[in-house]
C-alpha cells in the first residue's frame, strides 16, 4: 500500500495538478492532507476544488486559520503584517461562503492505523498551528513537542517547507515539505509517501516538476497583492 501526504500547496493549483498526476503514475492508493491549502497563491479557488474533489481527510493550518480569521500582530513580523494581511484579504475576496466555513471547521490533527501502522499527523505541532520545528531541532526538541502527545510509529508534519526525515528512539519523523512554496532551495513540489508491505514499510519524499513561469505569470495577471515577492520566492525555491 502506497499512501501520501501534500501539504502547503499555497494556492498554487497548477503544481497541485502536477502532484496530482505523479500520485497516478506511482499508483498511490490514499492521500492525506496537511493544511494550508489557499493562502499566497494565485489560484485560491481551484486549488480548494481540487483539494476537496479529492474525498479525503484533510487538516488545518495556519494559512487556512488566516484566512477565516485575519493574520493577526505577532503571528509574523511587524514589518509583514500589512502585505500579509493584504494578501488575506485578496484570498478571502476570491472564496465564498461555503469555502470558508469548510476552513473553518477542519480538524487540527489526524490519526491512522494502517496495516498495523500507527501515523500521526499535525500542521506544525500537535498542540499549534504556527510553531516552528526545523529539521535541525534537537531530538530533545522533536520529543518534547512532536514525540509527546501521542504514541505512533511515524510522525508527520509540513508548515516550514523543507521536508527530511529523521529517525528518533525507533519512531520515525517526516516533514513533507510543499506542494506550492518549497522553501529549501529546490524548486519542485514536494510530498511523501509511505509504503507499507507485510515485511515492513518504507518512507520517501518525492519531488515533482511544473510549470512555475505559468504560475508567476498567474500571480502578475491576476494583480496579486504581493506578486513581486511570491515571484521572487517561486524562482529561488527559498524565501
Amino acid at each position: 500500500m502506497k499512501i501520501a501526504f501534500i501539504s502547503d500547496i499555497h494556492g498554487n493549483a497548477v503544481a497541485l495538478e502536477a502532484v496530482l498526476e505523479d500520485m497516478k503514475k506511482k499508483n498511490i492508493e490514499k492521500v492525506f492532507v496537511l493544511g494550508d491549502i489557499c493562502y499566497r497563491g494565485p489560484e485560491p479557488k481551484r486549488a480548494l476544488e481540487l483539494i476537496r474533489s479529492l474525498q479525503t481527510k484533510v487538516i488545518k493550518g495556519n494559512a487556512d486559520e488566516w484566512v477565516v480569521r485575519g493574520v493577526q500582530q505577532g503571528e509574523v513580523p511587524d514589518h509583514a503584517l500589512d502585505m500579509m494581511r493584504k494578501e488575506r484579504d485578496w484570498i478571502y475576496s476570491k472564496l465564498d461562503a461555503t469555502d470558508i466555513d469548510y476552513l473553518s471547521q477542519l480538524p487540527t490533527e489526524l490519526y491512522l492505523n494502517e496495516k498495523g501502522i500507527e501515523l500521526y499527523a499535525f500542521h506544525a505541532t500537535p498542540t499549534d498551528l504556527f510553531e516552528v520545528i526545523p529539521p535541525n531541532a534537537e531530538d530533545r526538541l522533536l520529543h518534547e513537542k512532536v514525540l509527546s502527545k501521542k504514541d505512533a510509529t511515524i510522525y508527520l508534519y509540513a508548515h516550514i517547507h523543507k521536508p527530511y526525515i529523521r529517525y528518533i528512539n525507533g519512531k520515525v519523523v517526516m516533514n513533507i515539505g510543499s506542494v506550492g512554496l518549497p522553501f529549501d532551495g529546490v524548486t519542485k513540489a514536494s510530498y511523501g509517501v509511505i509504503t507499507i508491505a507485510e515485511s515492513g514499510f518504507s518512507t520517501s519524499i518525492e519531488r515533482v516538476d511544473y510549470d512555475t513561469e505559468k504560475v508567476m505569470k498567474q500571480y502578475s495577471e491576476v494583480n496579486y497583492p504581493n506578486a513581486e515577492k511570491m515571484i521572487q520566492v517561486l524562482k529561488k525555491g527559498s524565501i
